[in-house]
């Protein structure tokens, strides 16, 4: 394998020895872009990339991430390139500035390649419904598993060893579970901790940049590089930016660590609940006092259908501008109104508009108080009953998913508790703006999955510290595909 599979670390150290040149490491990633089959990416800026790396900064040398090649999800802004967020209705859509996630990565001398493939408008769990098709899972060589959603390309790209480092999106599990079934780094810091300025609002309460990775350490080193406040976005923190990289080996004695005992005993798969058990075995073992927490089953239930209002109904109202007009592909009419009729018919798939259509219902004055309003009064109690939990531990620690990557069409039960709460419940960390990472710790059939783990807001020097003990644990970093 090339240097694309290796760790900023080692390419960087490469680098510095003369054994490679930064355009010789772009080279190698759009040639491994163009030859990809897993259908990862919407748009490869083979020769955007190969001028910006002619223009690098020297004084950027001491970077990790100088001359490093990065795959961009499609719905962050990208100046000069076509960004659809894989829907039609922004089809050629090239955008005229950069989101500032974008511009702090090429300030440190790292180097676009691509715009990576996922659910339309981020509004998915499968990385099936992109305008361009399904994005396949890397791991598995038949094509029949998904890698998850909606973060589809960002997790392929990099799965298959294309880059070292992807950025994506998380509004409910589109990064931390995609990473379960790749056998990657999934990382969603704090709401606020990193801004959003130029990412496409989905359901903006609930937006978090999130981005993968094959190690730990990579993962603390871009939050070094993307945190911090930003005027452009006024929901971005002014809490102080740590050096996240210091205390990744400090000791986790006493840290208290809970496994809400709800989620785990949803999990059927075997597999994954031994390989799970022994990490926690393995936790105990560095001194963290590891405890079964109980909570209400009704409350683990209600996360999907709360997230799937409030989601469909912010979405409903940050979307209304691509209407022909505004922005997206225009469809003409006779009047204005049916110029908007036309545009969305034919601009938008089935399945957002039946999004659309929920958000819609959702937000009708009739409909608000039992629909709307109950949504954000379950959120509530939802977060209460986690901070609950985070007053006397450090850390909630479960499997991230309850299975490993499914085949593309299986079906699920949508009213078991394994769907409803194991599937679906790492959306409280997006309603409660908590920090959470996703670790691999197992295989299954030759298919990677992995755990979650997610702390206090703004405490991710802590859980970037537990995950990379619990990296060192397993000895599952720098997977790729084989």
């Amino acid at each position: 394998m090339g240097y694309m599979s290796k760790g900023l670390l080692e390419i960087h150290n490469a680098i510095i020895k003369g054994e490679i040149t930064p355009l010789e490491l772009v080279k190698e990633a759009v040639s491994l872009a163009l030859n990809d089959d897993n259908n990862a990416f919407e748009y490869i800026c083979a020769n955007e990339a190969l001028e910006k790396v002619k223009r690098l900064d020297d004084s950027k040398k001491d970077s990790l991430l100088y001359g490093v090649p990065i795959v961009i999800k499609d719905n962050y802004s990208t100046k000069d390139i076509p960004t659809t967020a894989s829907s039609n209705i922004l089809n050629g859509y090239i955008p005229i500035f950069s989101s500032e996630v974008v511009l702090r990565l090429e300030e440190q001398g790292a180097i676009v390649i691509g715009k990576a493939a996922m659910d339309e408008l981020a509004m998915g769990g499968t990385g099936t419904t992109g305008h361009l098709g399904m994005t396949y899972n890397p791991w598995d060589k038949s094509h029949k598993r998904i890698i998850g959603g909606s973060s589809s390309g960002s997790a392929a790209a990099i799965s298959a060893g294309i880059t070292p480092v992807s950025i994506g999106s998380d509004t409910g599990d589109s990064v931390r579970k995609p990473a379960s079934y790749a056998g990657l780094v999934g990382f969603k810091p704090t709401w606020g901790r990193i801004s959003r300025h130029g990412l496409f609002p989905f359901a903006t309460s609930l937006d978090h940049v999130a981005y993968f990775t094959r190690n730990v350490f990579d993962s603390a080193y871009l939050l070094n590089i993307l945190a911090g406040r930003d005027d452009k976005d006024a929901s971005s923190s002014f809490e102080k930016v740590d050096d996240y990289t210091k205390d990744l080996n400090k000791s986790i004695k006493g840290k208290k660590i809970a496994i809400i005992k709800d989620i785990v005993e949803s999990i059927s798969d075997k597999t994954i609940l031994d390989s799970f058990y022994k990490t926690v075995e393995y936790l105990r073992s560095k001194g963290a006092i590891v405890d079964e927490v109980e909570m209400d089953n009704k409350l683990l239930k209600a996360i999907y259908p709360t997230y799937f209002i409030i989601s469909s109904s912010e979405a409903t109202s940050n979307t209304a501008c691509l209407d022909g007009i505004k922005f997206g592909n225009r469809v003409e009419g006779k009047t204005f109104e049916e110029v908007m009729i036309n545009t969305r018919t034919k601009g938008f798939s089935s399945r957002i508009k039946r999004r659309f259509v929920i958000g819609s219902f959702s937000l009708f004055k009739e409909n608000q108080q039992e629909l709307f309003v109950r949504a954000q009064k379950c959120r509530r109690m939802i977060v209460n009953a986690f901070n609950k939990v985070f007053e006397e531990y450090d850390a909630i620690y479960c499997p991230a998913a309850p299975s490993i990557a499914p085949i593309v069409g299986s079906n699920n039960n949508n009213l078991s508790n394994e769907y409803l709460i194991a599937d679906n419940y790492l959306a409280y960390g997006n309603m409660g703006g908590y920090p959470s990472i996703t670790v691999p710790i197992g295989f299954e059939k030759n298919m990677p999955f992995g755990a979650n783990l997610s702390s206090k807001p703004f405490q991710e020097s802590l859980l970037l510290n537990i995950a990379n003990i619990l990296e060192e644990g397993t000895e599952l970093k720098d997977l790729v595909a084989k």
